[in-house]
């Protein structure tokens, strides 16, 4: 099974971003967890601060992998754009956030990638990612 997860601007700062929000661990970190967690799972793993290389491997993988976690942080709320390539794909994405965006300024309670998603999983820390992972393992 291969599984990507694209995560959005400012998720290369995890462990040291704001670690009341989003913990002390960096992603490459959790990666390899994951990784040993899941040794069948061929998992690809891309992070951009911008918007259209974002759109660029969302398209990449969008016909040829089994599922895309998505993480498009602070995109989610402003890109029709990658909403857009979400709903143009066949591949089924899963929308992941780290915080409870809910629980945050009202702008994050907006999203324009939900409606064209398998699901939403929001407020877990990394194990949102997780949880998306199971989604598509059955």
């Amino acid at each position: 099974m291969n599984i990507v997860i694209i995560n959005g601007p400012n998720l290369n700062l995890l462990g040291k971003r704001e670690p009341e929000i989003y913990g002390n661990t960096t992603f490459e970190d959790f990666l390899h967890e994951l990784k040993v967690k899941f040794p069948a799972v061929n998992l690809h793993y891309f992070q951009s601060n911008i918007e259209g290389e974002i759109i660029d491997k969302i398209q990449e993988y969008g016909f040829d992998c089994d599922g895309i976690i998505l993480n498009a942080a602070a995109y989610t709320h402003t890109s029709v754009g990658i909403g857009d390539a979400v709903k143009a794909i066949k591949t089924p994405v899963v929308e992941v956030h780290i915080s409870n965006t809910f629980s945050r300024e009202n702008f994050r309670h907006q999203s324009y990638i939900s409606s064209n998603v398998k699901g939403v999983i929001v407020g877990f820390g990394l194990k949102s990612y997780e949880l998306a992972l199971y989604s598509f393992l059955g």
